[in-house]
């Protein structure tokens, strides 16, 4: 019997090989489970310390607020502030004690909840007195959560002057930019607000120092906007120089080098400033005045021809016309001209690289 049932095993078909598995798979595998691990993880974590907070187990401190007590522990204040700290080494008793008044009892709360789980849901509420809090105990996240949620339209009419004096209070240099923006934008309607009244009664230097800093955002404002407008003309001569060189090598259109016929195709050229430089060019060409120093257009393209013999780094083999006469008369301009044409140079350079395309 046991022959046979040996035989027939043997005579039997191999059971099939499972499936493979590759290291991708496995690691996918192991990524997913892991981040859905980490996430419960800290999710029973920080339900374990909200219990703790709630229940009070064994708390040996009492937070006293203007309508209450709550039950909390040393060594959770103690690890989270080195005011709350310093505090509680030098009260005295195995029930600590301590007085945190001034500030809605509700708002101690979610600030003490805060120091065991970085809890924020209930932070709205209470934001501008959560901000006081964290800059006696010196709680620096929770001042940046707190700065961070006053970002989100908090700001109003009406409380952006006492929310400016308190960020100077509270040493919140970021949240003192933000009212200055916001009263900048609508200066007229703060202005006539009651709280701008009182600060200018109570607190006549801050005012001025509102205002020095509106008056100061808005000049760099202006100066930003006219670099922008230079920079932008600075662009177009720095097109136009390209376009200059395209005409002068390749031909476009009507205007060409002399050893090269042009096919008169209408296709658009690329250069935007091609069109304009070839009637300038055809302008100077036969311009009777040029020679008298009259005509404006002829000034014009002598400045373009100085500019490119100036940026041009090529010495025989350039093709613009009066490139290499033009840079030996530049050896001897006088030096306060030199300066204002290096820096004429200078800002077309930057202007060539700000837009990220080399001379051809």
């Amino acid at each position: 019997m046991a022959e046979r049932e040996g035989n027939n095993v043997s005579k039997s078909s191999p059971p099939r090989a499972p499936a493979f598995v590759g290291l991708d798979a496995i690691r996918s595998r192991r990524k997913g489970t892991g981040e859905k691990n980490c996430c419960a993880a800290v999710g029973s974590r920080r339900d374990f310390w909200d219990r703790l907070f709630t229940e009070g187990y064994r708390a040996d401190v009492l937070v006293q607020t203007n309508r209450g007590i709550i039950p909390a522990h040393a060594n959770v204040l103690g690890m989270a502030s080195p005011v709350l700290k310093s505090v509680l080494n030098n009260s005295k008793g195995r029930r600590k004690s301590i007085s945190i008044r001034g500030v809605p009892h509700d708002a101690v709360r979610v600030f003490i909840r805060y120091l065991y789980t970085s809890w924020q849901e209930e932070m709205d509420q209470f934001v501008i007195s959560l901000l006081v809090l964290s800059h006696c105990f010196l709680i620096t996240s929770l001042k940046q959560e707190c700065v961070q949620k006053m970002e989100k339209g908090f700001l109003t009419t009406e409380n952006v002057i006492d929310v400016l004096q308190l960020a100077r209070l509270c040493d919140a240099p970021r949240l003192c930019l933000l009212c200055c923006r916001f009263i900048a934008k609508s200066i007229d309607a703060v202005s006539a607000s009651e709280g701008w009244k009182v600060m200018r009664k109570s607190n006549p230097e801050l005012a001025k120092e509102t205002v020095k800093a509106i008056k100061h955002d808005e000049l760099r404002k202006k100066e930003r906007l006219k670099k922008l407008e230079e920079r932008k003309i600075y662009i177009q001569l720095h097109r136009a120089m390209e376009a200059f060189i395209h005409i002068c090598r390749d031909g476009c259109r009507t205007i060409g080098p002399i050893d090269k016929v042009l096919k008169g195709s209408d296709a658009p050229c690329n250069f935007p400033a091609c069109k304009g430089l070839e009637s300038l060019v055809r302008h100077f060409a036969g311009c009777k005045n040029r020679v008298l120093g009259g005509c404006s257009h002829c000034k014009r393209m002598w400045q373009l021809l100085e500019l490119h013999a100036s940026l041009c780094d090529q010495t025989d083999e350039c093709r613009v016309p009066l490139c290499k006469q033009l840079k030996e008369k530049m050896q001897y301009r006088k030096k306060k001209d030199d300066i204002m044409w290096n820096m004429l140079v200078s800002k077309v350079l930057e202007a060539r690289i700000f837009s990220g395309a080399p001379f051809l």
